[in-house]
């Protein structure tokens, strides 16, 4: 038994849910259309090229979730999850997840989208352990602001290491899954590092370092 690590957008999905929900909120004009369609354009771009300023896409990708009641947001998310979400899962993803569950393996997400959008997929996924970048909520309402760490990047690593301490679990055999070029610091720490229809940076550089480099498309 080992711990398996999966990354999300673009990896067990064939799409990006962080990206998905901006369409769906300027799709159905629950935000202000024309400038969030730009902003969200402009943030997956700079997340594609690896140089995407998380403080401040942050700010934008959460002001959402400040600006309506909890009620309207899950009514939201429920059509979003059966319009953009259900569309974008990959057999082949299930078949692998249900490769680990049968091994005994533990299995968990770690993503640097925020755990509103995830954690309901996650679950439609059968993974019970999400580490996400935490979107703070006060008394029944999001503030817009980030609890903790964001799972991105360097932050996967630090967020990982603080939930392997909490459940006293090891890296030995462990194994992590993704697609992109950010998520090369913890790809580097497991023992087993995969990389899933893999950009191309992160394909040259697992080639470079004999990965396995599969696809689930």
């Amino acid at each position: 038994m080992a711990l398996a690590i999966f990354d999300l957008d673009n990896t067990l999905l064939g799409g990006d849910s962080d990206y998905l929900w901006g369409e769906f909120l300027v799709e159905n004009d629950y935000v202000v259309s024309k400038y969030h369609q730009k902003m969200n354009e402009v943030f997956y771009q700079q997340y594609l090229a690896g140089t995407m300023d998380m403080v401040e896409f942050l700010a934008f990708q959460l002001k959402p979730l400040a600006d309506n009641d909890i009620a309207k947001l899950h009514r939201w998310r429920e059509t979003y999850l059966s319009q953009k979400i259900a569309p974008i899962m990959l057999s082949a993803a299930r078949e692998l997840i249900k490769k680990h569950q049968h091994a005994g393996d533990t299995l968990l997400i770690i993503t640097a989208t925020n755990d509103f959008i995830t954690a309901p997929i996650a679950d439609q996924l059968g993974i019970a352990n999400l580490i996400a970048t935490e979107a703070e909520m006060i008394d029944g309402q999001y503030t817009g602001k980030v609890a903790g760490t964001p799972s991105y990047q360097e932050g996967k690593v630090t967020r990982l290491n603080e939930w392997l301490a909490e459940q006293h679990i090891s890296l030995e055999g462990s194994y992590f899954y993704s697609d992109s070029h950010n998520d090369l610091p913890l790809l580097k720490l497991v023992d087993h590092p995969v990389a899933v229809d893999p950009d191309d940076t992160l394909r040259q550089f697992a080639e470079q370092q004999s990965w396995k480099v599969i696809s689930l498309r």
